[in-house]
């Protein structure tokens, strides 16, 4: 079965439109404070977030600092500050320390368990649908981007990579927000390209290969 190709009005739609934007990429990402961060619409926030990864990718990959008395030196830390201010409170008439309801929400918590089990379950069901060869081109796509992932994960370290992911999902989507005519004319162009490349692929390669006669099921 060979894959379905959009015709030449649906291509030339897409061209325009190369990743479907039936919403703007603000409420794609939620609507919520997690896209105005990743769209860096709280300027010193987002760029906290950035310096505070920034930094712990320095610690762990470049001064190779350990996680563990990284963690119990934060606690210590923190258990400091608090006694002297429990303390200094008492002395100045002033409130002792409490700790946030928002930190240990229970609804926070569960909101976030429900997403983590919604996105994996999707993924999961991507994949498989993918992995049962549905679509070949989806398929030959996904295995050549793990092989650029595996290749790239052999070459660097674990925390390197997800700092690069963090990296790259923190600053690409307002790139491309400020830049998404470009962009989109780019994607648009190289799609073209690259289902031509599959075109002759398919041609010359994957029609030649002998397959086995179709059984029907009998009902």
């Amino acid at each position: 079965m060979h894959p379905h190709f959009p015709s030449d009005s649906d291509s030339e739609q897409h061209a325009r439109m190369p990743f479907y934007r039936h919403k703007s990429i603000h409420r794609h990402f939620g609507g919520g404070q997690v896209a105005d961060i990743l769209l860096w619409k709280n300027r010193n926030l987002s760029a906290g977030i950035l310096a505070g990864a920034t930094l712990m990718w320095f610690l762990f990959n470049v001064v190779e600092y350990n996680i563990i008395p990284l963690l119990c030196q934060i606690a210590m830390l923190a258990m400091l500050v608090i006694f002297i201010w429990s303390n200094a409170a008492q002395l100045l008439d002033r409130a002792p320390p409490s700790i946030p309801e928002t930190i240990i929400s229970e609804h926070a918590f569960r909101e976030m368990a429900l997403t983590v089990h919604y996105k994996v379950a999707y993924s999961a069901s991507v994949l498989y649908d993918i992995a049962c060869g549905k679509d070949l081109k989806r398929f030959l796509l996904v295995v050549g981007s793990l092989l650029v992932l595996s290749a790239i994960g052999s070459s660097c370290r674990f925390t390197s990579l997800l700092y690069i992911g963090f990296l790259c999902a923190h600053t690409l989507p307002v790139l491309y927000q400020r830049y998404k005519t470009e962009v989109d004319h780019l994607v648009a162009k190289g799609s073209e390209d690259i289902k031509k490349f599959y075109y002759k692929v398919d041609s010359n390669l994957l029609n030649k290969i002998p397959r086995g006669p179709v059984k029907t099921k009998v009902k």
